[in-house]
């Protein structure tokens, strides 16, 4: 679905100072390490701003026991274990293998200490990524495995981390699972990223009633789809409040699956929009967002997406 020379620059965007032909993002987890999804016929009408790569730990991981993923009302829960060949390993050979040249590529950091955090970032910062995604909900096994996005000092920590070991413009993930997202949030910002993303999953589980067991191996998973977009809209607003004095810009996700969609996260605050498990009945889900917006942009007399960013009225 082609969108006009107009069309495309009205829908180009900044974000950390990298340039976005579209405020379009594809999710981590959601398309690999972007050699699935840039397959896809139609990929490559630039039609994406940006593909975040699978999460990555410092050693190769096998990930959790089946069942990992599960259908359910509205949404999907999933419980994949972050399984992925290791650092080493995506750098030496799957991003000599991306076109830098068609998107900007974001690689997804995680890790179950600071150290791994540390050693991650410091590998992709020697890499062509643009930028580095710091997936935060992973669990401290230092400290009991607590996740690291639900306890603001320990979010902040790593930021501080990593930010030590990176020019590469740095972007957090939030977690919905904690009680105060705006002043985690905040404390991410005093300690040095460049953009916030909101939000990861929310924590669900899923019953089998006849076996009277959880369906999913790891017994919880993260529940995606549209089914969290209330929550995630919210979540954003409140993040907007505390990023926009600093001009932090966020990547706004959660059950993306229609142009409407993506213009409420616009609207709540975000810069740009995740899409993640919208493109699994729908792989070229983005390039009919893309053309909806440039349509609303043009039924309600605006030139650029960036006035939508934000615009949200309250009653």
């Amino acid at each position: 679905m082609p969108v006009d020379t107009h069309h495309k620059q009205a829908l180009a965007i900044d974000f950390c100072g990298l340039p976005f032909a579209s405020p379009l993002v594809l999710l981590s987890g959601c398309v690999g390490f972007g050699e699935e999804y840039t397959r896809v016929a139609g990929f490559s009408n630039r039609q994406v701003g940006a593909v975040c790569l699978k999460g990555t730990t410092g050693d190769a991981r096998l990930g959790n026991p089946p069942h990992r993923v599960y259908e359910t009302p509205d949404g999907m829960l999933n419980a994949i274990g972050l399984q992925n060949p290791g650092v080493d390993h995506v750098v030496d050979e799957i991003l000599p293998n991306l076109d830098f040249d068609e998107t900007r590529f974001i690689a997804n950091v995680s890790g179950s200490t600071i150290e791994e955090y540390i050693r991650v970032t410091q590998r992709f910062e020697d890499s062509p990524v643009d930028a580095i995604e710091i997936n935060i909900s992973c669990p401290n096994v230092k400290e009991g495995g607590v996740a690291f996005g639900n306890d603001p000092d320990m979010s902040a920590r790593v930021v501080e981390a990593c930010r030590k070991v990176t020019q590469k413009p740095l972007i957090t993930k939030l977690s919905p699972n904690q009680t105060d997202i705006a002043g985690n949030a905040r404390r991410c910002i005093e300690a040095g990223t460049d953009g916030l993303s909101a939000i990861n999953t929310l924590m669900g589980m899923a019953i089998d009633t006849e076996r009277r067991r959880t369906v999913i191996g790891n017994n919880q998973g993260g529940l995606s789809g549209p089914a969290v977009k209330p929550v995630a809209l919210l979540r954003v607003h409140q993040v907007y409040q505390v990023a926009r004095p600093h001009g932090i810009p966020i990547i706004g996700q959660g059950g993306v699956a229609s142009t409407d969609d993506a213009i409420q996260f616009l609207l709540a605050g975000a810069t740009a929009v995740g899409v993640g498990t919208g493109l699994f009945y729908d792989p070229l889900l983005c390039g009919k967002i893309n053309h909806g917006i440039s349509d609303y942009l043009k039924r309600h007399g605006m030139s650029h997406v960036s006035e939508l960013t934000g615009a949200l009225e309250l009653n």
